[in-house]
């Protein structure tokens, strides 16, 4: 059998850092470089659950450049897909369906199974997220439940991103590698029910249909876009706070409740906390102040970057500091013209600020750069495979340093277990 370039480096990189799991890497690549689909594996799989674009695009390319090509059956890509065995002998890993037609990442049939291909060969044994069993109950709106409560991480998380625009306007304000109000604005052009403000009504009745009709679900996320000046008459604290009170009061601890919303003083964190809030995840997106000022302009125009990550580390004497996970953009520190150029040099600072909230209790998390086409930082080279074995050592390297637990809030950790579908950092625990 002929390896290819791909193939070549994933096994080189898995010689060179045997800490890290070859299905680690075989993730990060393919959310890195996205994957494609044959027409016929979209049809002989059944009862699969498609992309539900849950806050952003991650595609590569936009729904209109998808619906003008000969792959215009993506469009009904699956969610998530795991893929196990192979000559590789993978243990299950599951990722995260980002669209891209040009991708070396082929899912098609192979003996009439369905299987993940590169450069003809298979890869892989693959399987489609499949649908969840609630995802069929009206709602009194009208609206579907994959519409207001989607669920992703093979079921575990319920995902209600219940503000889909963000305040944040422009170049000059919007995150650079964030496409959530142009992905906002392409769904509706195509046509798609795709909610910017979710009610509470819809929220509590989605939910209590799945409180009746499933068990796999553990967590809910409530998140949206940043709300710099009032919504429905609220600031952001209190927009959230409706929704987070309003569930935590009628389900109890059915779920743990993960808030993912702007870095706030610690007044906040506690009200925040007091609603029934376990989790939260003040992300904040790149470490090097230099490139958090210029790839966050928002933030740092209404926070700040040294009163962005004071906060985070204030947030933890509310929630503790096992429960503060910010996010960061796994990647983005390499995206041109700004960022660092080598992967050595980009995952060395990335590495300060893992040490820096490691060592207070703080375990960050990250999911993997895709370089959106409607994103202000478009028609960039993603980071490297390089970049991201690297990353993935550091990180493992550095919680293990400080002894840390694996975060709470994402199911089970390690090789073949993990569900976290947009990075590898979980399957590497």
């Amino acid at each position: 059998m002929n390896v290819s370039p791909r193939q070549k480096e994933i096994e080189t990189l898995a010689h060179q850092f045997p800490s890290i799991p070859l299905e680690a890497l075989l993730k990060q690549d393919v959310l890195r470089l996205g994957v494609r689909f044959s027409q016929d594996s979209l049809k002989i799989a059944s009862g699969y659950k498609p992309k539900d674009y849950f806050i952003f695009s991650f595609d590569l390319v936009t729904l209109e450049e998808l619906g003008q090509t000969a792959q215009a059956h993506q469009l009904r890509a699956p969610e998530e897909v795991r893929l196990s065995g192979g000559p590789w002998r993978l243990a299950p890993t599951i990722f995260n369906v980002r669209l891209n037609p040009q991708s070396p990442y082929l899912i098609q049939l192979v003996e009439g199974k369905l299987a993940l291909t590169l450069n003809g060969q298979a890869l892989a044994d693959a399987e489609y997220h499949p649908v969840p069993a609630f995802y069929g109950e009206p709602l009194q709106s009208g609206k579907q439940i994959n519409e207001i409560a989607p669920v992703l991480e093979w079921g575990y998380l319920v995902y209600l991103t219940l503000y889909r625009l963000c305040q944040y306007w422009g170049k000059d304000e919007e995150c650079q590698f964030c496409d959530i109000n142009e992905n906002y604005r392409q769904q509706k052009k195509a046509g798609r029910d795709y909610t910017g403000i979710k009610k509470l009504g819809d929220i509590l009745e989605a939910l209590s249909h799945i409180e009746r009709k499933d068990t796999l679900s553990q967590a809910i996320t409530l998140t949206g876009g940043a709300i710099t000046g009032q919504l429905n008459g609220k600031n952001e604290v209190d927009f959230y706070l409706e929704y987070a009170s309003a569930i935590h009061e009628k389900f109890g601890r059915r779920w743990i409740i993960k808030a993912v919303v702007e870095a706030f003083e610690k007044k906040e964190c506690q009200r925040l906390y007091d609603s029934g809030v376990e989790i939260y995840h003040p992300n904040y997106e790149v470490w090097d102040k230099n490139l958090f000022r210029q790839l966050c302009p928002g933030k740092e125009r209404f926070i700040g970057y040294e009163n962005w990550m004071r906060r985070i580390v204030d947030s933890a004497e509310v929630f503790g500091p096992e429960k503060v996970i910010p996010n960061f953009v796994g990647g983005v520190e390499m995206s041109s013209p700004s960022g660092f150029k080598t992967a050595e040099a980009a995952v060395a600072s990335t590495a300060k600020g893992l040490d820096f909230f490691m060592s207070k209790g703080i375990l960050p998390r990250f999911t993997t750069w895709c370089p959106e086409p409607l994103a202000h930082l478009k028609n960039q080279q993603p980071a490297s495979l390089e970049y991201y074995t690297r990353l993935l050592s550091v990180y493992k390297a550095t919680k293990e340093r400080y002894g840390l637990p694996n975060p709470p809030g994402y199911g089970e950790a390690g090789k073949g277990k993990a569900v976290f579908s947009v990075s590898a950092f979980m399957d590497v625990l």
